[in-house]
């Protein structure tokens, strides 16, 4: 059973949640969650409490990005340079040292922001499943951007969003997109998802997402990036934009190791969720990752 403890800060005058897994002092990780219906920090959950029951001495924190969760859900438009400077600001405020940071999906603009933001506060990232290269390999129009955003941020979206909440839907989005095995969608999964959906106002951070801000040519930063990275990919990873196209897994890791200067990865069991649905393989090549850093 995870132990952890719930604290709030503040960033830009939001009230801002996280929760802390171990004693502070230890080698800080901050695990950075996906964003989508339902998603918050709890997606962390069955990860943190498999890799805290192995004993190893560090301090997990898990917060939850503005919009999300127990977090302040202003209604605005959230860019990965955002949360990347909410992270900043957390990390400054409640951490106070640099951290191993470890980030879900295509969540991973947010954690390149942060380390072209201020990269003295990252020591090593751990990516889990990150998007298809097309995705992060070219920019995509500001303009179409905004417009996908004002459609979202209409009755439209409204409509989008009660129907997406349903039960029905998630559990199919979580079989059809995300999860390898099917009996994996479980009652935990979908009633964290009803929870995190259940206040209207985390629309926006989801909104956010679909509207594609993060989808930018993320390779120069990417090439002057100096920490150790370590990519995890699902041997049955696949892209939930149509954009991503029909790319391996192995191909997908490639682009990765190759693009980053001091990167290495490995394929695991899974598919586009993997600290959740294959955690004890996940954490284990973490692990190893870490050890073979000396972190």
């Amino acid at each position: 059973m995870l132990s952890f403890v719930s604290k709030t800060y503040r960033w830009q005058g939001f009230p801002c949640t996280y929760r802390l897994s171990g004693e502070e002092g230890h080698t800080p990780i901050v695990f950075v969650h996906p964003v989508g219906v339902g998603l918050s920090g709890r997606f962390w959950d069955r990860c943190v409490s498999h890799w805290q029951s192995q004993g190893e001495g560090y301090s997990f924190y898990i917060p939850d990005l503005l919009g999300c969760g127990q977090s302040a859900l202003p209604h605005i438009a959230y860019y990965p340079e955002d949360w990347a400077a909410q992270l900043h600001g957390f990390i400054a405020s409640e951490i106070r040292q640099a951290v191993i940071l470890v980030v879900q999906g295509a969540l991973f603009p947010v954690a390149m922001e942060l380390v072209y933001l201020d990269p003295q506060v990252v020591r090593a990232m751990i990516l889990s499943g990150p998007p298809a290269a097309a995705l992060v390999s070219e920019n995509t129009d500001p303009t179409w951007q905004r417009v996908r955003w004002n459609l979202f941020d209409s009755p439209l979206g409204w409509g989008f969003y009660l129907y997406a909440r349903q039960e029905s839907f998630l559990r199919q989005f979580s079989i059809n997109q995300l999860f390898a095995k099917p009996e994996d969608v479980d009652d935990e999964w979908l009633k964290m998802l009803a929870a995190g959906c259940a206040d209207l106002e985390s629309r926006h951070g989801v909104y956010s997402f679909l509207s594609g801000f993060w989808r930018r040519d993320y390779r120069q930063k990417m090439q002057q990036t100096g920490q150790p990275v370590f990519v995890v990919m699902g041997d049955q990873a696949s892209s939930i934009s149509r954009d991503g196209g029909a790319e391996s897994p192995a191909k997908r890791l490639q682009f990765y190791t190759k693009t980053f200067p001091n990167a290495e990865g490995v394929v695991i069991a899974g598919r586009n969720v993997l600290p959740y649905e294959s955690a004890p393989a996940f954490v284990e090549a973490c692990q190893g990752f870490l050890r073979a850093q000396g972190l």
